[in-house]
């Protein structure tokens, strides 16, 4: 079975394709060290090979042999919808990557039921002004989890799906949602990734969680890369490792690849240099 590419060319030629389809894999990191940038990259690159393969060969080149570029992508966000996106992906990489991508993504923005039981105004996530018969029925609207859940369950076989983010879902634990919730979700996420066969990407900033919720993330999904700073003397450089990922990781012990050195330009993330074994 093909696998999916992560749109990280380099990365993508040293997997051997991609990802093994149906895998979830989390995107954990500091603040500003990538996870974010290679979520927006994953989505674009796929989305591009889909709406305009003359640039996709531009900034990505060609597919590996074994893999196959998913027919739709999806991006799911609680905060934020398509238009924050749009912008937020023009600071990452070129805008004629993002302009010639961005309609062949499909955007689930879910603020609705995320904000739903908040004291937010509904203005500011629904643009429009809130009443107070609405204010009463919030009860007994659709929770963020199962609007997640119905999201997924409709759209994610056989497709990339990136989720931004798992943060936010942390951030709102409270007497409607418990943290036991959000873990056990994961937990049936990866049972149902594996057979639905696409690739679902997680963004959690670990800055946001303890070492314990962090740990118990990454021990719900198939795979974890995990993005940080390093500092040598006067610079700071962008790294990746991956933690734990069933038939990737192996490979890469393979070939004695312990971290790599990311950048970030007009291509989104990529990878500058990979660091082995001596």
């Amino acid at each position: 079975m093909a696998s999916i590419p992560f749109g990280v060319a380099r990365l993508d030629s040293i997997l051997g394709g991609g990802a093994p389809p149906g895998n979830v894999v989390l995107l954990s990191g500091e603040s500003g060290a990538g996870a974010r940038e290679f979520l927006y990259t994953s989505a674009a690159m796929n989305a591009l090979a889909l709406g305009d393969q003359e640039l996709f060969d531009l900034y990505y080149g060609d597919l590996e042999p074994d893999s196959a570029v998913p027919p739709e992508v999806h991006y799911v966000s609680f905060t934020s919808d398509k238009a924050a996106i749009r912008r937020e992906m023009e600071y990452t990489m070129d805008e004629e990557i993002v302009d010639a991508a961005i309609d062949r993504i499909s955007f689930a923005d879910l603020s609705g039921a995320y904000f739903q039981l908040s004291p937010i105004p509904r203005d500011w996530y629904m643009g429009e002004t809130t009443t107070l018969q609405e204010l009463g029925n919030r009860s007994g609207r659709e929770d963020v989890l199962t609007a997640l859940g119905d999201y997924l369950s409709a759209n994610a076989a056989g497709n990339l799906v990136v989720i931004d983010s798992i943060t936010d879902l942390v951030s709102s634990v409270s007497d409607e949602i418990e943290w036991s919730d959000i873990a056990m979700l994961l937990k049936g996420l990866k049972k149902a990734a594996f057979h639905w066969e696409g690739l679902i990407l997680l963004l959690v900033n670990e800055d946001a969680l303890s070492a314990e919720k962090t740990g118990a993330l990454m021990d719900a999904v198939g795979g974890t890369f995990r993005f940080t700073w390093e500092t040598g003397g006067s610079q700071r450089a962008r790294t990746m490792v991956v933690r734990e990922f069933r038939g990737v990781l192996s490979r890469l012990e393979e070939e004695n690849i312990v971290r790599f050195e990311t950048d970030i330009h007009e291509g989104g993330l990529d990878i500058s240099d990979v660091r082995k074994i001596r």
